[in-house]
């Protein structure tokens, strides 16, 4: 039986841990502050609650830690549980800077730990099949592509204040631009980024010290144009994506659920969601490739080098917003 620590009793805190029970595991204990929180989960399942890290581990040995704390905290807790020698899940971004990645790179190298960092719509049915698609080549070499994240901050937890929750939080490592997902996800679907520019500001009256709209442009390394417009404005929830080839464009938006597809030789081509899915469905499925990866022994689809590509990609366009300069990328 494995014996997974779950960091964090907020809503993606919660998910997994539901997750990793509905998955058969047995050995789940979770660390939050607040008790009242996590009460009713420990009301359903039985599982041991604790107020700190450090109290879990004087009670129990872990075998893996699943860190889904606000992102200031990712970094301590993500390296105090791999000392312990817990393969490490970690919900992005792996953390709000930079400080600190090396380390933990290294110490998960010494010690042979499986990393994963939370990526859960490469699990998405419609991301496998645009991933698909580029990868055959089936619009050829991308020319551009372009993607939209928005929706109005206090809707996204809408039963909790959202100006407690971490995104509204600088304090907490919040700010639009730390939801990473579209950064990480553009490179997973296009490649590595040369060089970004970014705008990014606090326009809007919801009394946050963040930024609540950011615009970045990139030029890939195989010479791609790319565009992230993020934002906590939008009272229609808006996810998208835009790509285009020498041979075609890729259309997918989160509203209709659908991919369409364009080419030189076909009219259009439509690929829908399955009906009735669950968006569960991509965390679970998140979740058991890494379980099965620990047991396996082999990294993951999404380890902590990926993640921590990630995060420069983010610190850089808040260089360029704070300096108004283009900002070249390192990888190394």
């Amino acid at each position: 039986m494995k014996h997974i620590l779950v960091l964090g009793g907020g809503s993606i805190g919660k998910r997994h841990a539901r997750n990793l029970i509905s998955l058969g595991e047995k050995g789940v204990a979770i660390v939050e502050v607040n008790a009242d929180r996590i009460q009713p989960l420990k009301d359903e399942f039985g599982i041991p609650v604790y107020p700190s890290m450090e109290e879990a581990f004087e009670a129990e040995s872990f075998d893996i830690a699943f860190v889904c704390s606000p992102s200031l905290y990712h970094m301590e807790q993500a390296l105090y549980c791999a000392d312990k020698g817990c393969h490490l899940f970690i919900e992005k971004p792996v953390s709000h800077s930079l400080e600190g990645m090396d380390q933990l790179i290294a110490v998960a190298k010494e010690k042979n730990l499986i990393t994963m960092v939370g990526s859960n719509w490469k699990f998405y049915p419609l991301f496998i099949k645009m991933k698909e698609l580029i990868d055959a080549g089936t619009i050829g070499k991308i020319l551009t592509a372009r993607c939209q994240f928005g929706q109005y901050l206090p809707d996204w937890h809408p039963w909790e204040d959202y100006k407690q929750g971490y995104s509204a939080n600088k304090k907490l490592g919040g700010g639009i631009l730390l939801d990473s997902h579209e950064f990480d996800y553009l490179t997973w679907f296009v490649g590595p980024v040369k060089q970004l520019a970014c705008f990014a500001d606090t326009v809007s009256d919801l009394d946050i010290d963040v930024e609540d709209v950011a615009a970045t442009i990139l030029r890939f390394e195989n010479g791609a144009i790319g565009e992230i417009h993020l934002d906590y404005l939008q009272r229609f929830y808006q996810r998208n994506f835009e790509f285009v080839g020498e041979k075609g464009t890729i259309l997918w938006s989160m509203p209709e659920k659908k991919i369409i597809l364009k080419t030189k030789e076909h009219d259009e081509e439509e690929f829908p969601l399955v009906e009735d899915y669950d968006i569960n469905d991509m965390y679970v499925e998140e979740a058991r490739h890494f379980l099965e990866a620990v047991d396996a022994r082999t990294q993951t689809k999404t380890p902590l080098a990926s993640g921590a590509a990630v995060v420069r990609l983010i610190v850089a366009a808040k260089e360029s917003n704070e300096t108004g300069r283009f900002i070249s990328i390192s990888y190394v």
